[in-house]
């Protein structure tokens, strides 16, 4: 599993193998930090800590860290907490099916919090959803789609997604030329094999049609 899963020819990505690098960035603060400076960075701690609810104090902490694994960098200027910082990326991966142990549990717990983060963004589009504009309510949605498919052709519908979602990369970072009315939209990928046992090791439930609560199929929205 990725954060993102880049296509060959999307910006560089920081891959993380060391348990310890993938320790660290399991870490909502950390997530939240490595996202805004995507977006909008470069940007110093005292002006992130602002964006984010944080503390400076927390947010300087955090941001040392993360330059500690390659996942942000001083962006040259400034002093003490009033020097900028940018993510050295776009995107972040690692290795679920590392043969390290130590590796692969911390990639198992990485996952476990992204997730997380993707349920909490979820839980507050749904509350804020009503105050929302009709053309957003509209747009945004939770849906799935159950198809039978081999991993290799996954792996091939996984970047063809990605290949979609490439002409809109050169919109992130701070004085990037973006449309009038856009807004952050995080697109979440998740493709899981449904064929598991249950809870208690009863057979996994029969496959179940198409559901989707999306008027246009299936969406995944994310604001990252």
């Amino acid at each position: 599993m990725t954060e993102e899963h880049p296509a060959p020819d999307v910006p560089p990505t920081v891959q993380l193998s060391d348990p310890r690098a993938l320790k660290a960035y399991a870490h909502p603060t950390r997530m939240a930090l490595v996202g805004l400076l995507r977006r909008e960075g470069p940007l110093t701690a005292t002006r992130a800590a602002e964006l984010i609810g944080e503390s400076v104090a927390s947010c300087s902490f955090h941001l040392r860290q993360l330059a500690k694994y390659g996942l942000v960098e001083e962006a040259g200027g400034g002093r003490g907490r009033e020097k900028p910082w940018r993510a050295t990326a776009l995107f972040t991966s690692w290795d679920t099916a590392a043969a390290d142990p130590a590796a692969a549990q911390a990639a198992g717990a990485l996952q476990r919090t992204v997730v997380e983060r993707y349920a909490a963004l979820a839980a507050r589009w749904l509350e804020a959803q009503p105050e929302e504009e009709p053309a957003w309510r509209s747009a945004a949605g939770i849906g799935d789609t159950l198809l039978h498919l081999t991993a290799e052709e996954l792996t091939e519908l996984g970047a063809r997604m990605d290949e979609l979602t490439r002409p809109y990369l050169d919109r992130l970072g701070a004085g990037a030329d973006r449309p009038a009315g856009s807004r952050p939209v995080l697109v979440v990928r998740m493709a899981l094999p449904v064929d598991l046992p249950a809870p208690g090791g009863q057979p996994p439930a029969p496959d179940r049609p198409h559901h989707s609560d999306h008027p246009q199929g299936p969406t995944e929205e994310e604001a990252r």
